[in-house]
């Protein structure tokens, strides 16, 4: 793609120079990195995998860590009332701000590589700065954000509304961690924060300084893999719905004595939905329409189990994901009426539950181009891609901050122990955003 601003030789080189990084610049990065990922694999350990609990010990030692190595780069600091961190290395023009950052809690025994392969990108990108003696444009601030995972506080996306000062007040007195049954604020003070600074939205990110938000994350899918290449340039997040309580009541009879005709089979009944629920994901897809259906959990009552009874109750969760919101409105309304006709021909009740989710969240399209070009000046291929899982950055971008996300590559998915991000990989997207931030106040729009 080049150059944002056009393909002449002449404006590229005034507007979009080559960052000419010394291979010691990048260096410094590198081992930084290296030596921070094996600090938080070796310190947070919960075979198999890592743990690190939102407001737990493996968060705070993870938040300890890049506070330590930013501050051996001279970056200055600062905590806003829920704990989120923000080291900002000075720029030229300390009236702006661009901003890199991730999360840093983990799912239980997941990989190592989730939510802290962004932060670390970005005190790496401070290295690099620092080890070639030189500032970028704006204040380059890594904010490092809470319980991004909703495992432990079944809610998206806490630490970033901390940040931005969003958070339903009411959150803090009614989510409860998912091990200890206490309150999120409870867990808020217990760390040494300030909750009553969180119910009154309190936040450090001035808006109106931030030039863009940008964050780096390992993909979570196959993508990059099957592509073959190191890097993702993505161009918007998907938001979702979810059923997370639903139930399907019918009654429990014995398996032979029971005719067809007569059945409350709530496992049959839930089997068609979830069929019907497939099949309707085809369809849309064939539409060319963007869409994920998931059904992460159907069970039955243990104490009721028998291969001699028909099941009378099931819980069910679903999780539907698309860029689209007029998508996710179309198949909430169809699910919703599939769910009352397979009810009734069944003679079953199906209790859907509380419905929660996201909204989608688009990629800023210059910073796109911006990302794209960096990569290009380092000879570094790309994948423009969606991302189908959600990220603190959709919050950044629905606050009105210019956003945009790199996916580096990374073998056998993630929320799991196995994650396989390469080191080769993770170089390459840091080299992207050192590129990128040493672009001129133009590039980025100002």
């Amino acid at each position: 793609m080049g150059c944002p601003f056009g393909k002449t030789p002449a404006n590229y080189q005034e507007k979009c120079s080559m960052s000419n990084w010394r291979k010691q610049d990048l260096v410094a990065g590198e081992a930084l990195a290296r030596r921070a990922f094996l600090a938080l694999e070796s310190e947070t350990a919960d075979p198999p995998g890592v743990t690190r609990k939102a407001y737990g010990e493996g968060e705070k030692f993870a938040f300890d860590t890049m506070l330590n190595e930013a501050s051996a780069l001279g970056a200055e600091h600062r905590y806003d009332a829920g704990g989120n961190l923000f080291l900002t290395y000075p720029g030229k023009d300390r009236s702006r701000v661009v901003q890199i950052g991730s999360h840093m809690d983990t799912v239980p025994h997941g990989g190592n590589y989730d939510g802290a392969a962004g932060v670390i990108a970005g005190v790496a990108v401070m290295a690099i700065f620092h080890a070639a003696g030189s500032k970028p444009p704006f204040d380059l601030c890594v904010v490092i954000t809470r319980a991004e995972e909703s495992c432990w506080f079944p809610y998206s996306y806490i630490g970033s509304r901390i940040a931005l000062g969003i958070l339903d007040k009411e959150l803090l007195n009614t989510l409860k961690r998912s091990d200890t049954q206490r309150t999120l604020s409870e867990h808020i003070a217990e760390e040494g924060f300030d909750p009553d600074g969180v119910r009154n939205g309190e936040s450090l990110i001035e808006i109106s300084r931030v030039v863009a938000h940008i964050e780096p994350h390992i993909e979570q899918a196959p993508v990059l893999v099957e592509a073959k290449k190191p890097v993702g340039v993505v161009t918007g997040i998907r938001g979702s719905f979810r059923y997370r309580t639903g139930r399907c009541l019918g009654e429990y009879s014995h398996s032979g004595a029971m005719p067809r005709q007569y059945r409350q089979d709530a496992m049959a009944a839930t089997a068609e939905l979830i069929v019907r629920m497939d099949d309707l994901w085809k369809e849309m897809l064939a539409a060319e329409r963007d869409v994920t259906v998931t059904f992460g959990e159907v069970t039955t009552n243990p104490e009721q189990h028998s291969f001699s009874k028909v099941a009378g109750e099931t819980h069910i969760c679903l999780d539907v994901r698309s860029q689209d919101q007029g998508v996710l409105d179309d198949m909430r309304e169809k699910y919703i009426a599939l769910a009352l006709e397979i009810g009734r021909r069944r003679n079953v009740e199906f209790d859907l539950g509380d419905i929660s989710g996201s909204t989608p969240a688009l990629m800023n399209e210059n910073l796109i181009e911006l990302m794209k070009s960096a990569a290009e000046e380092a000879n570094i291929p790309y994948q423009v891609m969606a991302s189908g899982a959600g990220h603190d950055a959709a919050m950044f971008a629905q606050a009105g901050i210019p956003t945009v996300m790199i996916f580096i590559r990374n073998q056998n998915g993630s929320h799991n122990p196995h994650e396989a991000m390469e080191m080769e990989d993770f170089e390459k997207a840091v080299e992207i955003l050192a590129n990128m931030l040493a672009r001129p106040p133009e590039a980025w729009g100002e």
